[in-house]
Formats: C-alpha cells, sequence, structure tokens
C-alpha cells in the first residue's frame, strides 16, 4: 500500500551516485518514501495507492534546502538601497526598530517562507527576531524551519539583555526541541555584535541541546578588520580560538578568506552557506567557492533576506554559484553542474544535520520533493535535466511541492496558507514602513 505515487517523470535523486531515472517515479507512505524506481516497477503500487500523480513533462526532485535566510525582512523588499553592508545595516536596524513586533514578524516571516515554498524551498534556516513566531509562520505555510534564540549585544528589537537572550534561547528548546519540523538552532548574529565570552554561551547552549549554531562570518572587508582590530585574528581564527566552529556549525557568508582560514573550516568540518546575490548585492564580494570546493568544505546556498537581494530566489542563487566563479577564475569548470546541485540538496541537508531524513530522493527518507515542469519554452529541450536545473529551470517552473507527503504547493498555489491575506496585510503596513526611514 502506499499514500502516494507520483510516476512518468524524470526523477533526478540527488543521492551520493547522481541517479537519474528517465521515466520513473516514487511511492510514498506515511509521508516517507518507500520506492524510487522506474514508472513500470511502480505499476502495482500505483493500482493501490490512495492517490495516483502523472508527472509526465516535469522533473521530479528533492524539496530544496536554504541555509542563510531573513525571512521576515521580506516587508523591507527594496526599502534600502545602493549601500554597502555597514552602512546599509545602520537604516535596516532603524526600520526593523519602528516596525517588528511578534506580530508583524510573523507576518514578514509567512511572506518571506510563502516566496520560498512556492519556488521548491522545503527547508529553510532562517535568522530573525521572535524564533517562536518565525516557527508560527513557517508552520502556516508548510516549510521545515532551523531557527531559534538570537544572540547579539546591543538591545535589539527585542530589548533583551544577555540574561534574556539565553533564557530565550533555552525556552525554544522547551518549546520546539523534539519537533520534526522544526532543527532547533543557536544564532548569534555575528563575531562583531557578540562578544567572545557571549559568543560561548550561544555555543554552550548548542552543544547542551545537540543542536546547530550559525552565525555570520568574514562577510566584508570592514568586519575582517574590525573583528581583528579589536582581538588580534581574523575572524574565522577568532571563531576557531574560541572552539565554536564544528560539523554542526554553519557560517554564513564567508566571502574574504585566505588559505589558512579555507583550511580551518575543512578541518573543523564546518558547513559554509554561500548568498551569492546578497554578496553581489551589497559590493560585499565574491567568495573562493572553488577553492572552498577543492577543500572538502561542505559548501550550501542560501538567499539572504529579500532586503538584501530583493527576492529570495534560490534558483537565481544556483544559477549565480555555478557561473560567477567561472567568469572570476577563467575556467569553465570552476564550479560543475553536480557540485552546484548538491549546494541546494545533499549539503544542504547535511549542514542542517539531516542527511538521513532530506537531500535526496531515497527509501526511508522524508518525502520532501518537487515536480518542475520542464514543457516550457525556456525548458525544451532537455538533453540533460542536471544541467537544465542549474541553468535553465526558474522559480516559476515549480508547480508542485510535498513535504513529508503533504502536498503544500498545488499547481503553483499554497495548499495550506492564504497568500492574498498576507499580502493585503503587508501592503497595510507599507506607509508606515516607508515612514520609518524617511
Amino acid at each position: 500500500m502506499a499514500d502516494l505515487v507520483i510516476r512518468n517523470a524524470t526523477v533526478v535523486t540527488c543521492d551520493g551516485s547522481g541517479s537519474v531515472i528517465r521515466d520513473g517515479g516514487v511511492a510514498v507512505d506515511n509521508g516517507r518514501i518507500t520506492h524510487v524506481a522506474a514508472s513500470n516497477e511502480l505499476q502495482g503500487l500505483a493500482g493501490s495507492a490512495k492517490r495516483v500523480i502523472d508527472g509526465s513533462g516535469h522533473i521530479l526532485m528533492p524539496g530544496i534546502v536554504n541555509t542563510h535566510c531573513h525571512a521576515g525582512d521580506s516587508l523591507f523588499r527594496g526599502l534600502v538601497e545602493d549601500l554597502p553592508l555597514e552602512p546599509w545595516l545602520q537604516t535596516v536596524w532603524k526600520a526593523e526598530g519602528a516596525i517588528l513586533t511578534p506580530e508583524t514578524s510573523r507576518l514578514g516571516s509567512e511572506l518571506g517562507f510563502a516566496e520560498l515554498l512556492l519556488s521548491g524551498v522545503t527547508s529553510v534556516m532562517d535568522m530573525f527576531w521572535y524564533p517562536a513566531e518565525t516557527v508560527r509562520a513557517a508552520r502556516s505555510v508548510g516549510v521545515r524551519v532551523a531557527t531559534g534564540g538570537i544572540f547579539f549585544d546591543p538591545p535589539g528589537i527585542t530589548g533583551h539583555d544577555l540574561a534574556g537572550r539565553i533564557a530565550e534561547a533555552e525556552h525554544f528548546f522547551d518549546e520546539f526541541g523534539s519537533a520534526d519540523d522544526v532543527f532547533p538552532t543557536v544564532l548569534p548574529h555575528g563575531a562583531y555584535t557578540v562578544a567572545p565570552d557571549n559568543l560561548k554561551k550561544a555555543k554552550a547552549i548548542a552543544e547542551r541541546h545537540g543542536a546547530l549554531f550559525s552565525t555570520h562570518a568574514a562577510e566584508t572587508r570592514a568586519e575582517q578588520a574590525d573583528v581583528t582590530g579589536r582581538y588580534g585574528r581574523s575572524v574565522i581564527r577568532h571563531l576557531d580560538h574560541l572552539d565554536l566552529l564544528d560539523a554542526r556549525t554553519v557560517l554564513a557568508h564567508c566571502v574574504h578568506l585566505d588559505d589558512e582560514e579555507i583550511e580551518i573550516l575543512a578541518r573543523t568540518g564546518t558547513s559554509v552557506a554561500h548568498n551569492p546575490m546578497s554578496n553581489l548585492k551589497l559590493a560585499s564580494g565574491v567568495a573562493r567557492v572553488p577553492d572552498m570546493l577543492a577543500s572538502g568544505i561542505n559548501l550550501t546556498l542560501g538567499t539572504d533576506g529579500a532586503i538584501s537581494g530583493n527576492d529570495l530566489d534560490m534558483w537565481m542563487a544556483l544559477r549565480l554559484a555555478a557561473t560567477l566563479h567561472k567568469g572570476v577564475s577563467g575556467r569553465a569548470d570552476a564550479v560543475s553542474t553536480s557540485e552546484a546541485l548538491a549546494m541546494i540538496t545533499h549539503a544542504g541537508a547535511k549542514a542542517l544535520g539531516a542527511l538521513d531524513r532530506i537531500g535526496s530522493l531515497e527509501p526511508g527518507k522524508l518525502a520532501d520533493m518537487i515536480l518542475i515542469d520542464v514543457k516550457r519554452a525556456h525548458a525544451v529541450p532537455v538533453f540533460d535535466p542536471v544541467t537544465h536545473l542549474v541553468y535553465s529551470t526558474a522559480k516559476s517552473d515549480v508547480r508542485h511541492v510535498f513535504v513529508g507527503g503533504e502536498q503544500v504547493v498545488r499547481d503553483g498555489t499554497l495548499t495550506r496558507h492564504d497568500l492574498g491575506r498576507t499580502i493585503e496585510a503587508v501592503e497595510r503596513l507599507v506607509p508606515k514602513i516607508a515612514a520609518s526611514v524617511a
């Protein structure tokens, strides 16, 4: 018996061997994949399945993993332009301070998660104020989320002191630590906004709960100079000195690294979330992606927030990751298609400590998967489905999305969440948002 069978699709499994089945599908029971096979092998299961979907004209692949986002900042999309990171942040924090409450944070997160899910993202690591509201927004839309307590030495939006931030982080584990749709995380903002002792306290909480740890790192030259001036070590060396780097750590950006810092990240098993769109738009620089891949670093992809990249398009991030570094290096093979696709699937799942559950289409894994329309003008012909995914796919090509076997996007429409109501609520808030930076 099966709850769901999808047949007649081109299956890009993203498994360890990069298996592709030209005419195949999957069977799902109780939220997990039971079979990945050729369509004719699924015929018997299809006859007794509760639901059968004809995947003709579609690529079936795992749900996308976005390892760095601030979904709630979708409220401020396009508000702050043509500034480098440091002065840009001052304006962003001013707008956030005027607008964000638990309610508006959830609203912005619902908007951001809706955009992500409609484009095929089924799991996202998200750093934002009011993390409990982030989880509620993710559940309303239907996406899995890695989030948790924020550490930030200034009062910030929530006004917490250190004790308050520790309490929030601990309470998050009490409320969501055992949830199967949440990857609990502790998220200090960065080495330039969180003191060494407080970074260590944040990591200790993550260690105590066996949780993930994520922070911004080495995003700009100014950040490198600031941290080096204060502590006598560059950002990565500073984090390593504090024993913060290991296989449960995800560092966002890592644009400015030297050879030794790349070796440190590889040695410690730290994952890196590459955010090419944000890094380009804020003029932060171009990360040494080919060198990180060559060193064996688990390299993943993120969108950052819509306030820095103007949308949350993982397909754009994927195409940039695959092409940008060819142009910079002068090597057409600098990033292969398989390496690029792994960043949003297999590597992303590994970074979340969830490779046993997500990141590929394999029996026993959660049925987080997407169907992509390949019968469009820009999608024909498809000689190699992996090449098509990396270089030709647009977010609007994603037609159906499943999380744990539940269809959360049907024909390009959310099934759980009333997106129209969210959009109306955001539009009512626009005059106040605009006035916040006037």
